[in-house]
């Protein structure tokens, strides 16, 4: 968006971009918690039960499994010993996040 004054208006591209990625944690996470209730499971039944496209859980093991945190089989992905570490990290990591987006807001300027 171009404003009066001829600038690009970049508030939301950059919430977008954060938006973004906090998506993507969200489903690596869901799709982490599922594996580990079901697995070994395949890329159709995680497909189903997270109602994901194939392409994006293909995408998302390939991710996790390059963290090392999904093993895959043939008879579907698997967690590895490094699930529990990483949830345990994820929960610290989010609530520092949360401080962070608190600490942003009390600087943002009240109109």
């Amino acid at each position: 968006m171009i404003t009066g004054t001829g600038h690009v208006n970049r508030k939301e591209n950059i919430v977008d971009k954060v938006m973004a990625e906090v998506e993507l944690i969200e489903r690596h996470i869901m799709m982490l918690r599922t594996v580990k209730e079901n697995q070994p499971i395949g890329i159709i039944g995680l497909s189903e039960i997270l109602g994901i496209p194939k392409h994006k859980v293909r995408y998302s093991l390939r991710l996790l499994e390059q963290d090392g945190l999904i093993l895959p089989s043939t008879e579907g992905a698997m967690v590895t010993d490094g699930y529990d570490a990483f949830m345990a990290g994820m929960e610290t990591s989010l609530d520092d996040l949360w401080k962070k987006i608190d600490r942003l807001r009390d600087i943002i300027p009240k109109t």
